[in-house]
């Protein structure tokens, strides 16, 4: 009798829930020695690696995948060394897991502090890059948490052979292969079983589409770290240092147009705007970027006519809205009405402005100085992430190996009893 999709994945979440007791309690080195080891399998297995991912593109250019998502398909040589070396920049990172921090004396004689713990089984769910299948377990093993993972269907030959790569790794670590799990159907209907499954699942962190992300956040039963759109900005202030802020904007938004982090609108204050636009809208134009602007944008350089819709759209491509405001608090404004929280910047020399700007916008991610494609767990120093969060849970901002852990209170006494008097 053939096994249902449910069967099949209730089956993945018990094996999951086993599992995670297991790494939950792994000693630091056994846990280092499966992601080592997952490196070499994957330094040894390149031709294998190859050919699944040939397979995976020869049905992604047969099934009309625009050249884009085949360019995120691809494992290039390059990418395979990626992944050997965020497997061992991973085993390289200190455990958070057993971390006890703040313990001191209450009046009463006992000791009250919080110990790090693995959220126990984490759901991914991904589309297209491969490469994702090693940083989300990685991250997971690293950090204690047994992981499901359910990676694209454009992705599915590439995906089982860094599975069997990751499985070898747990295995010479002697740790049970439930650790990490990569569903192996493309059957949609998975997808709908894994978040639907809170006695197996803790918690569900989706990568891809916005059209994934509010299916996932819309039926899910377990909680989910998630970020719906990257509407990032930059300020040009007042008090900026021009120069740096051309560099800085045309670095936020050209760095790569396809990150959650790359800047989507331009808000510059009235004051600068006539000195700082026109070279600045030479260089975009120069890139390929087209343009978009408000009626005070349009009256300095040459833009298409902003709409509304402009200002709470994540573009992705080539293309920039670009906004004049009187001044700091109608950017504040601006960035809190029309942002999605994930990541925002002001360029100034001006440290009262920097100050004000870091307390009042209300996004995961801050930046003086800096442009907003800095926005990345890497550059964070996390080794890697599994995702960036712009709720307002435990995790927010990119989350590593700490957001995939939580906290509990350990409290040590001896022998006090409440109500009574330390001796």
């Amino acid at each position: 009798m053939t096994e249902s999709v449910l069967d099949y994945m209730t089956r993945l979440g018990r094996a999951a829930r086993e599992a995670s007791r297991v790494i939950g309690r792994a000693s630091t080195a056994q846990k280092n020695r499966a992601l080592q080891a997952a490196a070499s399998a994957l330094d040894s297995a390149r031709a294998e690696l190859v050919a699944a991912n040939e397979q995976d593109l020869a049905s992604g250019r047969a099934n009309g995948l625009d050249a884009a998502m085949l360019e995120r398909l691809a494992l290039t040589p390059a990418r395979i060394d990626g992944m050997i070396v965020g497997l061992r920049q991973v085993a390289s990172l200190p455990d958070p897991v057993g971390a006890i921090r703040d313990m001191s004396y209450r009046p009463s004689g006992i000791q009250v502090g919080k110990m790090r713990v693995p959220l126990g089984v984490v759901g991914i769910i991904y589309e297209s890059r491969p490469n994702v299948t090693i940083d989300a377990a990685s991250l997971c093993l690293k950090s204690g948490n047994a992981t499901i993972l359910r990676g694209g269907s454009e992705a599915i030959h590439s995906n089982r052979a860094i599975a069997t790569c990751i499985q070898r790794g747990l295995a010479e670590a002697g740790l049970p292969a439930a650790v990490v799990q990569v569903v192996d159907t493309t059957d949609r209907a998975a997808v709908g079983a894994l978040i639907s499954m809170p006695e197996y699942v803790d918690i569900i962190v989706p990568r891809g589409g916005r059209g994934l992300i509010e299916r996932v956040s819309r039926e899910a039963k377990v909680p989910v770290i998630k970020h719906l759109d990257g509407i990032c900005h930059v300020f040009v202030d007042a008090g900026a240092d021009l120069a740096k802020a051309q560099r800085i904007a045309f670095n936020a938004k050209t760095y790569r147009y396809g990150i959650c982090g790359a800047m989507e609108t331009l808000l510059v204050d009235q004051s600068v705007a006539a000195s700082f636009l026109p070279p600045m809208a030479a260089q975009f134009r120069d890139k390929g970027v087209e343009l978009r602007g408000c009626p005070r944008t349009r009256d300095l350089i040459e833009a298409i006519p902003a709409s509304e819709e402009d200002w709470n759209t994540e573009y992705l491509a080539a293309i920039l809205s670009i906004r004049v405001v009187d001044g700091l608090d109608q950017a504040i404004e601006h960035i809190n009405q029309h942002g999605s929280h994930h990541t925002d910047a002001i360029v100034t020399e001006q440290q009262g402005h920097a100050r004000r700007f870091v307390a009042e916008v209300d996004s995961a991610s801050v930046m003086v100085n800096a442009p907003t494609c800095f926005a990345d767990g890497f550059e964070y120093g996390l080794g890697a992430e599994i995702g960036i969060s712009t709720d307002k849970i435990h995790a927010r901002g990119p989350v590593g190996l700490e957001g995939l852990t939580c906290e509990k209170y350990v409290v040590i006494g001896d022998g006090q009893l409440r109500g009574q008097e330390p001796v």
